[in-house]
């Protein structure tokens, strides 16, 4: 596990929050859009309390066995290998299972006795239940603006949960982002923040998604290898956003009264 803490920049009370939840061994699950910091928020809390961390991609292709463990052979004999999940448990690690929302519904079954008073895990394919120590912690994250028909978390499984609300932060913080992460000069992170701010503005363009705090670093870094600013936001902001022609017309006319 590396030593080095990642960075990362509080907006409210979330380090505070993230503390007591661990001390009083309780579930966390962050809400927010993609790109707005959760996955760096838990790896920096990881490093903060000095915790292992796994972390868990969750789709909709990833079953219980994938993530709780299963039988292999091994030079001719059958091994146990624990999943993901399973390994937290034992290391007492942090569990962070990313956009847990599109997880199958056996996933969920499996973790709902991590986040009650039994703290525990069965494996049923290796016949052990597993007991949590009182160092690992279950943290969740999905984006409600994303979840369509099925993939709804059900309030039986939100209302295990501590949670917290993350967006994307302030134009003052999110240049501060761009010159830490990219290194770019602070003039250069104040214009792609506020290009990035007028494309969330745009919502007669019907897209699925903001644009991240993710990307506008992205853009930034290539800004800062030596790319023209204006191509280095079509590449790294518009055109992740949309494949249709016409919208990306516009995203761009937005990017060149920018730039």
């Amino acid at each position: 596990m590396s030593t080095e803490t990642p960075f990362y920049r509080p907006v409210a009370g979330e380090v505070q929050l993230f503390e007591h939840c661990f001390s009083q061994q309780l579930p966390l699950m962050l809400k927010g859009p993609t790109g707005c910091g959760k996955t760096r928020f838990v790896e920096f809390m990881a490093a903060r309390l000095g915790r292992p961390l796994v972390t868990v991609p969750c789709h909709d292709d990833t079953s219980a066995a994938d993530l709780l463990g299963r039988w292999l052979v091994q030079g001719g004999d059958t091994v146990w290998q624990d999943g993901p999940v399973s390994r937290a448990v034992r290391e007492g690690a942090i569990l962070y299972l990313d956009e847990v929302a599109e997880a199958r519904p056996d996933v969920i079954v499996a973790i709902h006795p991590l986040t009650d008073h039994r703290r525990t895990l069965f494996v049923e394919r290796h016949s052990e239940e597993l007991t949590a120590p009182p160092e690992f912690m279950l943290v969740v994250s999905f984006n409600p603006g994303y979840q369509r028909g099925w993939k709804e978390l059900k309030p039986s499984t939100r209302q295990r949960f501590v949670a917290a609300s993350f967006d994307y932060p302030s134009p003052k913080l999110e240049a501060e982002i761009l010159e830490r992460e990219a290194g770019v000069e602070p003039a250069v992170a104040q214009r792609i923040v506020k290009l990035g701010a007028k494309l969330r503005e745009l919502d007669e363009l019907g897209l699925a998604e903001r644009a991240s705090t993710r990307l506008l670093v992205d853009a930034a870094r290539l800004v800062r290898a030596g790319m023209e600013p204006r191509a280095a936001c079509r590449a790294a902001i518009c055109e992740p956003l949309s494949d249709d022609p016409q919208v990306l017309v516009a995203l761009f006319e937005v990017v060149a009264l920018a730039f």
